[in-house]
């Protein structure tokens, strides 16, 4: 069975893809954004925006929507 809460050990910088991409924290990294960034040559970069687009497309608790 996977472990139940692998999210809280994954993100280990908070806002750092924020910080790298030169969007301010509190703002929505751009959908076009995030897929450039997806295939960065800098492989922490694109790991980090691999999670960010796995993480978007769970469902939030309280949001009120599933996406």
């Amino acid at each position: 069975m996977a472990k139940e809460k692998w999210i809280q050990g994954a993100i280990k910088h908070p806002g750092a893809l924020h910080k790298a991409l030169g969007v301010p924290q509190g703002q929505k990294i751009p959908p076009k954004m995030l897929k450039k960034a997806e295939h960065s040559s800098n492989p922490k970069i694109a790991r980090q925006a691999h999670l960010a687009a796995t993480l978007k497309s769970f469902h939030h608790r309280g949001s009120g929507r599933s996406r």
